[in-house]
């Protein structure tokens, strides 16, 4: 199971350690919805921001976010493909060669 989050209040005015719970949870701007796993953490984390958010419980499938979840899965794509992992269009130098 699930939990699906909706930031309902803005950030502004608030206490910097509950802007950084939001920002933990994924929830940056009034409106945005994140569905979190539901761990103890979590809970935690939605019990002290209750008053900025709405919660309920959701069978949706949790998706991880962010940058390193983007790039974990740029990762596995590139992998699959079988590409070595390279950026594209770069080359190291050979000895004596310009660029």
């Amino acid at each position: 199971m699930s939990l699906k989050v909706k930031m309902v209040r803005s950030m502004s005015g608030h206490t910097e350690r509950h802007r950084e719970t939001l920002r933990g949870l994924g929830l940056t701007r009034v409106g945005r919805e994140r569905v979190l796993q539901d761990t103890p953490a979590i809970r935690g984390m939605i019990d002290k921001v209750s008053y900025l958010v709405e919660w309920s419980e959701t069978q949706d499938e949790f998706k991880p976010f962010g940058r390193r979840a983007r790039q974990k899965a740029q990762h596995a794509a590139a992998a699959a493909k079988g590409t070595k992992g390279a950026k594209a269009g770069t080359s190291k130098a050979k000895a004596g060669e310009l660029r």
